[in-house]
């Protein structure tokens, strides 16, 4: 059922539904837009809605062929709503969710569009603060890049800036995504253009990989990971492109690549990546990340498990899925010494497909054949000496003298 937005756009029809509000097809007097209509909580703040307004000149003079633009605001009685440029294709998470991951050279190419569209952003003083897959948009309609590629757009710009308000979050709580997270943020620092480049770091590991690095059970679990671990090599990769994500996932944010460079240091990579295949390299085992999420659990009744939501597409047929990695959760700052105490040799090491996981249960299964295989290898052996000593003393029965009957056995007549 069509419902106006404000005196200018016409909504017609629900694209996907997130934790900030949800997404429509629309039209405008220049055509059809996807309008991002806020939660109606959200837009009975009127705090909120004073920064809304702030933040209108910032968010519509960001324009680049990397980032989706906002065309307008509207603020109308109840309505709060980001009119925003419609991408015809599908976003960075469904992708994964059917092919698990991707070939090295279209996984480097879209960090390099998204790296782009960050380094615009932040030369305007803007930081996203929520860059994953959720939040890339690939363009269906347009030319292919390197490996296959789709044009990758950035979208959500200034979301998590408006609902993050003093009167929302207190000193003591932190709004994001657990897995993309960098460790300023969990340690309760404010957020800088670096933490953008840490969790492009982090999407780019996970279109190579097929999972994040410090993700997996609890929240509080994985924050602690950003702030103590370091990440593991993924096997099968270029040097240099290794080298490039763990200088982008260093703990110290001054460490880490500007967008500008980190683009284009991305692009000098992509001939040598021409023709590589997927990664084969195994998921962390859920069981272990069960087993972390109910030790990390207070006591009591055990809560429902977080349904996965996901993806808010700003492009028209797509269906939202569902995801664990909601967008502006609100999570409790860690102590400093929850964190120095934290997860130490928890991080999740990639490693190459078929080789359980130590701890798994699959590992401890192999470990349990091993053992009997060991355990069945002794008592043989074991057997086998026996049966060789009785015949040993068969041997030295049969040439004991007649008179003598000590360990005789019978003689044949």
């Amino acid at each position: 059922m069509a419902r106006k937005i404000g005196s200018r756009y016409t909504a017609h029809q629900v694209l996907g539904r997130g934790s900030a509000g949800t997404v429509w097809l629309g039209e405008g007097p220049e055509g059809p837009v996807a309008i991002k209509l806020l939660r109606e909580d959200l837009a009975s703040d009127q705090e909120l809605v004073g920064r809304f307004v702030q933040e209108r000149t910032a968010l519509l003079g960001l324009e680049h062929p990397h980032v989706v633009s906002v065309r307008d605001l509207v603020v109308d009685g109840n309505d709060l709503a980001l009119v925003m440029d419609l991408v015809r294709g599908t976003d960075l998470r469904t992708r994964l969710e059917r092919d698990r991951r991707l070939a090295p050279e279209a996984a480097v190419a879209i960090a390099a569009n998204i790296a782009d569209g960050l380094a615009a952003a932040h030369a305007a003083g803007v930081v996203h603060r929520d860059v994953k897959p959720e939040n890339v948009l690939l363009d269906m309609q347009g030319p292919l890049g390197p490996g296959g590629s789709h044009r990758a757009l950035l979208t959500d710009f200034g979301v998590a800036k408006l609902i993050d308000t003093p009167r929302r979050t207190k000193a003591t709580k932190i709004i994001g995504t657990p897995d993309y997270l960098a460790p300023e943020i969990v340690e309760g620092l404010p957020p800088r253009a670096s933490v953008d480049i840490y969790a492009l770091a982090t999407v780019l590991y996970e279109l190579l990989a097929g999972f994040t690095p410090f993700g997996g059970g609890h929240p509080g679990a994985v924050l602690r990971r950003h702030v103590t671990e370091t990440v593991v090599p993924l096997p099968g990769i270029p040097d240099e492109l290794w080298q490039l994500i763990i200088q982008c996932l260093a703990k110290a944010p001054a460490s880490r690549l500007r967008a500008s460079e980190l683009g284009s240091r991305l692009r000098e990579l992509l001939p040598m990546l021409a023709g590589m295949p997927p990664l084969e390299v195994d998921e962390p085992d859920t069981e272990s990340a069960e087993e972390t999420e109910r030790e990390e659990q207070p006591a009591g009744p055990a809560p429902e498990r977080a349904r996965r939501r996901g993806a808010v597409p700003l492009v028209p047929g797509s269906k939202p899925a569902d995801s664990n990695r909601d967008t502006h959760t609100s999570m409790r700052v860690p102590a400093p010494d929850e964190l120095a105490g934290g997860a130490h040799g928890t991080a999740r090491a990639p490693r190459a497909s078929g080789t359980p996981r130590p701890g798994s249960a699959r590992n401890r299964a192999a470990t349990r054949r091993r053992r009997l295989a060991l355990g069945a290898g002794a008592v043989a052996l074991i057997a086998a000496i026996g049966v060789g000593a009785w015949l040993s003393t068969s041997d030295d029965d049969a040439s004991t003298p007649p008179g003598d009957t000590q360990n005789s056995a019978p003689q044949s007549p």
